[in-house]
């Protein structure tokens, strides 16, 4: 059957050749005509290899359209893999963020349970604090320092609470407890408590509100002058004022020897309401500082008043006193109640007191998380043990007492040498000097300070872990100010260190007898730090140190001669060698101690006394009689 072009065409659905229709034409002309048969086969052999041709050519093409139409549909497929991907990554990441979302809210409100859950584990432990805070005051009476009354409770104004509360203090101590409202009342008040109670705050908030009350301005003057034993307890005492009248208008002002005077007085001029002042200073400035008005005093305020009248400050205290105006409120707090104490509070008081005692029945007389021990050290070994025990506590806070300012020079010069870094305060040093000094060591976290007595009363200095005495105290009471130094407030813990020399050990009776309870610590001369022949090389070997080596035996010496119990810290009894190696000398410096000239001293005055007009005499030692005597004397 023959398949004309059209119908190939059109099979192939492909547009027809005009070109093969008129190629058909012609063939169909030229089978009309007659041919030759050779011919006829060549046309027709022709045409199938055309037809041949034409239907590979046409293959091909069909060829190249189905591989066209296949990469199409793949490149189809990939673009709808890529977009489902697309849309999967889509889906799975907001998936991925709500899930996040959720876990962020899930974790959240699990934070919020979790504070709600410490609030109340706090508030039930501040609760549960506060009623055993009560129970234990009232149980125990007068055997801690806190009591259960808080300051709230007192009749105070609101800018002092305020500046309460910023101290960090909610309940006060027992001698604030008992202190304070008599104050507030305007009454009189003795009081007496060991340090570390609080007596500062128990005179300076009565002192505040006070000036508070009756409206006290610059041009009024002083309402309330603060005396104070030493310049570096006023300045402690001038820094908690300072804190309480920080809501307040009053003006507030420090007097201490060794002070600019001028501008001192410049500012007692301007008007100064709370004074804070050192006996001395505050008389020089009573009496000769024009335009100090103290006409307005409304209180006296007398702090460490057993250690005022130790410093020989009796003198100036009556003077003061005399000065002041007598129409006064006037408090009066001691450590210690001795007959000085109360000549002093007799001078003082115009009414009879209120005696506040917190002290009463106590069985220490020290704070009761204070560990004392003393160590019995030969007195060659005294310094190589202190060096040794100084290096053992680099992390620790230590204040280490001398008996003078000489030895705590050399110490702390020597020890700067050997590369243990110290502060010291001592009398001689310039007041700014003991200033920084004593704050420096007050905000360090650690470090070693080596002082005399001036530091050992009413100075508060936080966080001290040990109180080593190197040179004993002249009396146990002067021992139970030095441990005051550490475990200060209720439930604070600390150390104390005595040393003694053999020779020294019957101090301990004394200290027994004063209720205080102390244990020999042992130490094994063996460990001790061989520096010995370093030290004394050293020491030849610097002028300078050598000189002040030299200085602080001879101080020594003597303060070991004036001690006032001579029974037991006997200068006589001194191996002068051993001593001698305590301040790295092989032999014993050549000083002039002048203990012998001061006794011919006195036998020269006592000659210069007989044959005067009193009548001594071997035959009269008594003196002259006044005119009416008829008393016998008996001659032992």
């Amino acid at each position: 059957m023959d398949v004309t072009e059209e119908e190939r065409s059109h099979l192939l659905n492909r547009p027809t050749d005009p070109t093969r229709k008129k190629r058909k034409r012609n063939r169909n002309n030229r089978k009309n005509t007659v041919k030759a048969p050779q011919v006829e086969e060549e046309e027709n052999r022709e045409e199938d290899d055309e037809e041949r041709e034409e239907d590979e050519v046409n293959r091909k093409e069909e060829e190249e359209d189905e591989e066209e139409a296949e990469e199409e549909e793949e490149e189809d497929e990939e673009e709808d893999e890529e977009e489902e991907e697309e849309v999967e990554e889509k889906d799975d990441e907001e998936e991925e963020e709500d899930e996040e979302e959720e876990e962020e809210t899930d974790e959240k409100g699990a934070e919020k349970e979790k504070k709600k859950k410490k609030n109340k584990l706090k508030m039930e432990e501040k609760d549960s604090e506060e009623v055993d805070l009560k129970r234990e005051a009232k149980a125990s009476g007068s055997r801690g320092i806190m009591s259960s009354e808080a300051f709230s409770a007192l009749p105070i104004s609101e800018p002092t609470m305020n500046a309460i509360k910023d101290l960090g203090f909610k309940y006060m101590t027992q001698i604030q407890a008992r202190g304070i409202p008599p104050l507030l009342e305007g009454k009189d008040v003795l009081g007496a408590a060991r340090t570390g109670s609080g007596k500062t705050l128990a005179f300076l908030v009565p002192a505040v509100e006070l000036l508070y009350n009756i409206r006290f301005t610059p041009r009024n003057g002083t309402g309330v002058i603060v005396i104070c034993p030493t310049r570096e307890l006023a300045i402690q005492t001038h820094a908690v004022a300072k804190d309480l009248l920080k809501y307040h208008s009053q003006t507030l002002g420090l007097v201490i020897g060794g002070s600019a005077r001028r501008g001192e007085a410049e500012r007692i001029a301007r008007g100064v309401n709370l004074l804070v002042a050192t006996p001395g200073r505050l008389l020089d400035h009573l009496q000769n500082t024009k335009g100090f008005i103290y006409k307005n005093l409304k209180c006296l305020m007398i702090d460490e008043a057993d250690r005022i009248l130790e410093a020989n400050f009796e003198e100036e205290m009556k003077q003061i006193i005399k000065i002041l105006p007598k129409v006064r409120q006037t408090a009066l707090f001691s450590a210690t109640q001795t007959k000085k104490v109360e000549d002093l509070a007799r001078l003082s008081f115009q009414t009879t007191p209120v005696y506040v005692d917190v002290d009463d029945g106590r069985r220490r007389v020290t704070n009761e998380g204070l560990q004392q021990g003393y160590c019995v050290v030969p007195s060659a070994k005294r310094f190589i043990l202190l060096y040794s025990f100084l290096k053992r506590n680099l992390s620790k806070k230590v204040m280490v007492f001398f008996s003078s300012c000489n030895s705590v020079k050399f110490h702390s010069e020597l020890l700067r040498y050997i590369q243990v870094d110290c502060l010291d305060i001592h009398g001689k040093q310039k007041q700014q000097k003991r200033t920084t000094t004593f704050f420096d060591f007050c905000k360090a976290e650690k470090g070693i300070l080596l002082c005399t007595d001036v530091a050992a009363r009413g100075l508060d200095i936080p966080a001290v872990d040990w109180i080593v005495q190197y040179d004993p105290p002249d009396e146990p009471k002067e021992y139970i100010h030095r441990v005051g130094r550490t475990a200060r407030g209720e439930g604070a813990k600390g150390n104390a260190l005595l040393f003694l020399i053999p020779e020294e050990l019957q101090f301990l009776r004394y200290l027994k007898a004063a209720k205080v309870p102390v244990k020999e610590y042992e130490f094994d001369q063996k460990k001790l730090s061989n520096v010995q022949p370093h030290l004394e090389k050293l020491v030849s070997n610097n002028y300078y140190l050598n000189k002040s080596a030299k200085d602080a035996y001879r101080s020594y010496i003597l303060a070991y001669n004036s001690h006032s119990m001579k029974d037991i810290f006997n200068v006589h009894r001194l191996d002068l060698q051993a001593v001698a190696a305590s301040f790295c000398f092989t032999s014993p410096p050549k000083v002039n101690l002048n203990i012998d000239s001061n006794a011919s001293k006195f036998r020269k005055k006592a000659r210069r006394v007989e044959g005067t007009r009193h009548g001594f005499s071997d035959s009269n030692p008594y003196g002259r009689k006044a005119e009416g005597d008829v008393r016998q004397f008996v001659r032992y």
